[in-house]
């Protein structure tokens, strides 16, 4: 199981853009994770008369590295850690440290 997933509330915690939060639209496979309105990038494009698209300038996510987020706890309005815990059906959730509440709730 991990630790961040797909719509999950996140807050990044270093970089350019430290202090944003945003939900996660993509994880990728080598820990990087891509968040809706964080880690703008502007992407020159030439146009494709093929495909039917238009050339310019281009603004969209990038990738940021998983170790630079961190989960957004809305109880107390800042960056919390993961843990897990074992319910008594041996089914496993996720919990906010500072809190002991699950997130998946």
């Amino acid at each position: 199981m991990r630790k961040i997933k797909r719509e999950d509330e996140v807050i990044v915690i270093a970089g350019k853009d430290k202090g944003k939060t945003g939900k996660i639209k993509r994880v990728l496979k080598d820990d990087r994770i891509v968040i809706a309105g964080v880690n703008m990038i502007k992407r020159h494009t030439k146009p494709n008369p093929m495909l039917g698209s238009q050339g310019g300038i281009v603004e969209r996510e990038a990738p940021i590295h998983a170790s630079n987020v961190a989960i957004y706890n809305k109880e107390t309005n800042k960056a919390d850690r993961v843990g897990f815990k074992v319910l008594e059906d041996g089914s496993k959730v996720r919990i906010y440290k500072s809190t002991q509440k699950e997130i998946d709730a």
